[in-house]
């Protein structure tokens, strides 16, 4: 009899353990930080890497210049283009005013006109190559690696990579069994892996298919990081 009692007290304990481990689980959930953009940037375009002006770690601008391919081609054949476009623009106010004389045939005047148009385009287009040669932030964040240096020969490869941390994206892998109780604006707490920041995050995105081998689906919360004091890539726990 004293056996038979101790089995039941040691399977009502593993019961009562599995319940608690249960409940821990739907109050706390395992979680990753991580950017809320990561972009890796180069340019459409070959060439030698001239100027790299920032460094690994820094804090950059959207629209920032980053870098540049060497432009002493390209700048050159538009100081052509601008040649020919402001010889252009001479002939045709010419030609204009003979038009008005009845000195020159309509046909030849839209030639004119025409020649003129293209010399805009051309040096338009000339303009745009230069700037497909200049690397700018897209976003504001912060340079996470530098791939190349002053010199190198660059085809249309990666030159920075680009973090975001403001605001940051924290991703949850939750059971199935949850599937329908998140709904996007929820608030929910974050606790970080490193210096056990308390946060507040909202929930941005959720997953609206479950994933069959694993039984779960997958949240997206948004938590502001002003002045990227929170390091993005840390483990952290989420509290419903």
């Amino acid at each position: 009899m004293k056996k038979t009692g101790f089995k039941k007290h040691s399977l009502w304990v593993i019961g009562f353990c599995l319940g608690m481990a249960s409940q821990v689980w739907a109050q706390d959930s395992g979680c990753l930080i991580e950017p809320s953009a990561d972009l890796k940037l180069g340019v459409p375009a070959d060439g030698v890497l001239d100027r790299v002006m920032v460094e690994r770690g820094e804090v950059v601008r959207q629209g920032q210049l980053l870098g540049r391919l060497n432009i002493d081609l390209e700048t050159a054949q538009a100081r052509t283009l601008a040649t020919k476009l402001a010889y252009g623009e001479r002939k045709l106010d010419r030609n204009s005013e003979l038009k008005d004389q009845n000195l020159i045939a309509p046909q030849d005047l839209d030639e004119i006109a025409t020649n003129q148009k293209v010399a805009e385009l051309e040096f338009a287009e000339s303009q745009e190559r230069i700037k497909m040669r200049n690397i700018h932030s897209p976003v504001d964040g912060v340079v996470v690696d530098v791939y190349n240096q002053v010199g190198d020969l660059i085809k249309q490869d990666k030159i920075f990579r680009v973090a975001r941390l403001d605001p940051l994206h924290v991703e949850i892998i939750l059971p199935a069994s949850r599937f329908g109780q998140i709904k996007p604006g929820q608030s929910m707490r974050v606790l970080t892996e490193l210096g056990a920041r308390d946060l507040k995050g909202e929930v941005g995105a959720v997953d609206k298919v479950i994933d069959a081998a694993s039984s779960t689906f997958r949240v997206r919360l948004i938590v502001p990081n002003p002045d990227n004091k929170v390091p993005s890539g840390q483990r952290c726990r989420i509290r419903f």
